[in-house]
């Protein structure tokens, strides 16, 4: 039994029974020489959905404040998503791949990015806690899954962060006519390239918001939806600006007669390369789900916040891809600054420029402020869990507010900041955001078919779970990988003519269609949610999986670096420390204790 989900500890006391295998060396030497049987007993040990809401939550001592509604969810998604990508990747979409059908291309990311977050909505409403995709693997794929994802979430938002604040210092240069970045920062001779330039902007940017977060998430929210509102007005500014100086010729016509034209200059083809390319906007709604535990009335609240948040961003990001297409033909857009060099170079119209690089400024506030939060209560939710030190699990009981982990995570993000160049947000996939991505979703799908109704009361290790068609649904999830990513390699690396391409992509096409109707129709769902559930189980969250690793396999190899270097830091942090800690808590936990109530949360 999974004692360590049921221990009622004192948030004061440092969790996780450290003072067993970390007492002495002598202690934490025979701990070590135990790894591969602790292994072996916590790693697949996941908890009950009951136990992440009553006895693991206690663990922080306070609760987070349930102040928030559905306009505040769909401003926190708005502003975690349009961000400083789009007005990047907009125009590499549309110049390298889908031309003017960059507005289908991202059509089509925004109903994949529905679909993800459909599955991100099932868990948030069934299980409203502040652990996001780390909760939710938790209690299906056990511990050592969910450390891994959400140490590799954690390192991708603070590295992503400290880019994002540095490039603050960029887009409010453009913003008040200061083009170089270099004019806002400090050199410091002796320090290798690309940690020799101090950004005290980036730093205090940073600091100010770690502060507003640590205050309260109430107002934390109110700010973000002002920045969002006035972001929101910049971008409308660009799309009726763009309709009004455009011209409806270019979405058929290139500039150079001798490139191919046509609304889709490279075929279908190209509108779903683009498609890929431009998902990366998407990118932050995810950040909403770990708000859960501030959510007022999370079965009614968060459905419609993420899904309204990601609908309304579509429309906003056709529209943009629309108004651009319209300025300049295809294929003389500029693909580092598309909307800004679209009027950069037209007699009185420079001053536009500006207005972009002050619109741009503002997004980068709010998708730095909402990747702040949600990074925040993940760390405070792996805290929580044992596996990491107790006191990132504090929740201050005047603001509600983890401010342990906000703090800490705060200082770091800022420490990178201050002196290194990290140019991997605007040019990188987030890896191991679209790795989560992809766990989630098979989650979804195992939680359903596998893991059975979820009325325990207490939590169990894997081997005493109800895994009623266990083996049945790992199979489809590993067999219906392998055909998406079958799919992507002969996407990617097939010629692009021939009869052959086209029939291999018809065949697996065909062979995931037919895996999940077999799956449908072969193997009964363990429960259905009470509250609020994933539609058309199990095809959603399967075309979540089919496109998830679509987008893994069109990486570059530094992402797949980065993450197999996070990935092998955090097996290390979790078998040198992280595996006996929870062993520990397991050991020395209580069996029995009053069970906490959440008397705040409202169906």
């Amino acid at each position: 039994m999974d004692k360590g989900a049921l221990m009622s500890q004192d948030p004061g006391q440092s969790g996780g029974g450290s003072a067993g295998s970390f007492s002495s060396l002598r202690a934490y030497g025979r701990a070590l020489s135990q790894t591969p049987r602790r292994l072996a007993r916590r790693a697949c040990a996941a908890t009950a959905p009951e136990e992440e809401m009553s006895r693991v939550r206690a663990r922080s001592g306070a609760s987070m404040a349930r102040s928030l509604r559905w306009p505040d969810l769909v401003g926190l998604g708005l502003g975690g998503m349009v961000g400083a990508g789009v007005f990047v990747t907009t125009g590499r979409a549309t110049r390298l791949y889908a031309g003017p059908g960059v507005i289908v291309s991202y059509a089509i990311a925004g109903l994949c990015a529905l679909l993800s977050a459909f599955c991100y909505t099932e868990f948030a409403v069934d299980m409203p806690v502040a652990g996001g995709a780390f909760s939710y693997l938790r209690v299906t794929f056990g511990e050592f899954a969910a450390f891994l994802t959400g140490a590799n979430l954690i390192m991708e938002y603070v590295f992503s962060n400290a880019a994002v604040a540095r490039s603050f210092t960029a887009y409010m240069g453009t913003a008040v006519g200061v083009d170089a970045p270099s004019k806002w920062r400090i050199a410091v001779p002796g320090l290798p390239k690309g940690f020799n330039e101090v950004d005290l902007v980036a730093v205090g940017v940073i600091l100010l918001i770690s502060v507003c977060i640590c205050y309260s998430t109430k107002e934390s929210s109110i700010v973000n939806m002002v920045l969002t509102a006035v972001h929101v007005a910049f971008i409308l500014f660009i799309i009726v600006m763009g309709f009004w100086r455009g011209d409806v010729h270019n979405l058929t016509h290139p500039a150079d007669p001798a490139h191919p034209g046509g609304f889709f200059p490279n075929g279908v083809g190209g509108v779903f390369s683009g498609a890929a390319m431009v998902y990366l906007s998407y990118i932050g709604y995810d950040a909403v789900s770990t708000m859960a535990e501030e959510v007022e009335r999370p079965a009614r609240d968060i459905p419609i916040g993420v899904s309204g948040s990601v609908v309304i961003v579509t429309v906003l990001y056709c529209l943009m891809a629309a108004s651009m297409s319209m300025l300049l033909p295809y294929d003389a857009i500029d693909t580092e600054a598309p909307f800004s060099g679209a009027f950069r170079g037209s007699d009185g119209w420079g001053w536009v420029s500006n207005v972009i690089g002050a619109g741009a400024s503002l997004g980068i506030l709010t998708s730095l402020m909402v990747a702040m939060l949600g990074q925040a209560r993940y760390l405070c939710v792996i805290g929580r869990s044992g596996v990491m030190p107790a006191w990132l699990a504090k929740v201050h009981p005047k603001t509600a507010t983890p401010v342990n982990a906000s703090a800490f995570l705060g200082l770091f993000t800022a420490a990178l900041a201050l002196f290194t160049e990290l140019d991997i947000l605007l040019n990188l996939v987030c890896i191991g955001t679209l790795f989560v991505f992809y766990m989630v979703s098979n989650a979804v799908v195992y939680r359903r078919y596998v893991v059975g109704s979820h009325t325990t009361t207490v939590a169990t290790s894997s081997d005493e779970r109800p895994r009623c068609g266990a083996w049945p649904t790992l199979a489809f999830l590993l067999a219906f990988s392998l055909i998406a990513l079958s799919f992507t390699l002969v996407w990617k690396l097939a010629p692009q003519e021939g009869r052959a391409r086209v029939g291999l992509l018809v065949a697996c096409g065909v062979a995931a269609v037919a895996t999940v109707a077999a799956f449908q129709a072969l193997v009964p769902q363990a429960h259905t949610p009470q509250l609020w559930g994933v539609p058309g189980m199990p095809w959603v969250p399967a075309a979540s999986v089919f496109l998830n690793v679509f987008l893994l396999g069109s990486l570059d190899r530094p992402s797949y670096v980065r993450f197999g270097f996070f990935s092998a830091a955090a097996v290390l942090v979790y078998a040198l420390y992280s595996v006996h800690a929870s062993y520990d808590a397991e050991e020395s936990a209580a069996l029995e204790g009053a069970k906490v109530q959440d008397e705040d949360c409202k169906v």
